[in-house]
């Protein structure tokens, strides 16, 4: 192992294990915590995921917020996402949430403050903890993991993408395996394992295009245009959450230019990062992730059981 890697897991394995024994405290919240996290860094869906489970929660009827850090912005403090607001002000991924659920979505560095203001100011309703398998100040109800093909053969930061090793699923109590990911060499023996099916939405276009996005696994998502039948012509692609400035829609409509591409093909998130610089770029595509369930039924059944055992505590 990296001797770094070495250090970087003493120090993830010392926490944990303060707080599995409780010389960490861990606050609560009224209302039921569910947790959507991994163990990696980026690229596991977990943003699409949050999205979808939010979805079978409002069909049945169940009221719910969502708590987030806000990664990537550049203010500080807890603030109640604006929808029409902008990605700098509460991350991309907030915002989209925010976008696509229209319910409240609050950032904040200390989950808990904002979790408190919630039910303050909304009401005591479920809360889902955006990437929140490592924030353990937080009490939670339920926590859910997803894990990608690669996170069994790989290893802990620096030298891999790993935040914690994969024997810390064994704390989850619901793993998702994406698309036809194997639970080999995964502790999920007393974990209930959900599938679900990770796809996007290409659009019709005809001709040659320039893809490009700043997302945790850029290759994937010009993989899947092109098995969709998409002509890509040209692809860049920048760090995750890049924030994109007018040198950069420059230099993709110069790419175009060069590449004689008949339009522009990118990710939600970063339509969300575009903002207003997304009208510059036409005509644009702007490229949905979709996110089946396999046994919603069972999965939301699986969720209001810890409600309700969170209510009756």
């Amino acid at each position: 192992m990296n001797p770094l890697s070495a250090v970087y897991g003493a120090v993830i394995g010392a926490r944990n294990d303060f707080y599995d024994r409780g010389t960490l405290p861990t606050r609560g919240l009224r209302g039921a915590v569910v947790s959507v996290g991994n163990i990696a860094v980026g690229g596991s869906g977990k943003t699409p995921f949050l999205i979808a489970l939010g979805e079978l929660l409002k069909r049945r009827g169940i009221s719910f917020d969502v708590l987030s850090r806000g990664y990537g912005r550049a203010t500080h403090g807890m603030a109640v996402v604006d929808p029409n607001g902008e990605a700098a002000e509460f991350g991309d991924e907030p915002l989209l949430i925010a976008r696509k659920l229209r319910v409240p979505v609050i950032v904040g560095e200390d989950r808990h403050f904002a979790g408190h203001f919630a039910e303050k100011q909304f009401g005591t309703r479920v809360h889902l903890l955006d990437d929140g398998f490592q924030h353990r100040q937080l009490a939670r109800d339920f926590d859910i993991v997803l894990v990608t093909p690669t996170d069994a053969e790989d290893s802990l930061l620096p030298a891999g993408r790993l935040r914690e090793p994969v024997s810390s699923l064994a704390r989850a109590n619901a793993v998702v395996l994406t698309n036809d990911t194997s639970t080999a060499g995964l502790p999920v023996d007393k974990q209930l394992v959900w599938r679900v099916r990770r796809s996007i939405v290409a659009p019709a276009i005809e001709g040659p295009v320039l893809a490009f996005c700043g997302i945790a696994r850029p290759e994937s998502f010009f993989e899947q245009l092109r098995e969709a039948g998409v002509n890509v012509a040209v692809t860049r692609s920048f760090r995750d959450h890049h924030r994109y400035r007018d040198r950069h829609v420059h230099e993709l409509a110069a790419l175009r230019e060069q590449h004689e591409a008949a339009a522009f093909v990118t990710t939600e998130k970063d339509a969300i990062n575009l903002g207003s610089a997304a009208e510059e770029l036409a005509p644009l595509y702007v490229v949905p992730v979709r996110m089946e369930i396999e046994n919603s039924d069972a999965v939301i059944d699986a969720i209001v059981a810890a409600i309700e055992r969170h209510s009756t505590a």
